[in-house]
């Protein structure tokens, strides 16, 4: 193995590897532990991290493109994922995330100047019930408006 992460992190991929039949399907958990470490899955480290789970380097790409809860370049300290599924449009998403847009100053795909947030649009989030709602790292915030969009921003330190 010449992935470069942490020897507490090593050691998690090493004890993942124990929970599966086969190493491949150790992939997503592997993944994980990167971004745990990182913030994102840097691409220099996807052929280390194909070597390790035996598959071609392009496997490892393929599950990175489908999950949209992996991050491929740095993000902000608060990544924000709006929601623009049927459910979330039809409440409102496309006026929310303007609204977003205009308060941070930035556009879909783009990250603050001072690295506090970057926003990202994504296909779902599983939450229609809630809708139109919003990811911001591993919490979800749902039944949005401009004010408790506001209220919630107040409340990330």
């Amino acid at each position: 193995m010449s992935l470069k992460l942490s020897s507490q992190s090593m050691q998690r991929v090493k004890e993942v590897m124990t929970h599966y039949p086969n190493k491949q399907a150790a992939l997503l958990p592997i993944l994980h532990i990167v971004q745990e470490e990182m913030g994102y899955v840097p691409e220099e480290l996807e052929a280390d991290i194909a070597e390790i789970v035996e598959v071609p380097v392009v496997k490892v790409r393929e599950v990175l493109s489908f999950y949209t809860l992996f991050n491929r370049r740095p993000v902000g300290k608060y990544h924000i994922q709006m929601c623009h599924t049927i459910s979330c449009t039809l409440c409102g998403h496309r006026d929310l995330l303007k609204y977003i847009k205009q308060k941070l100053g930035i556009d879909v795909g783009q990250t603050t100047p001072d690295g506090k947030y970057t926003l990202s649009v994504v296909e779902c989030l599983a939450a229609c019930e809630t809708a139109p709602m919003m990811q911001i790292n591993d919490k979800y915030y749902g039944n949005l408006t401009p004010q408790r969009i506001d209220e919630i921003f107040a409340g990330l330190t």
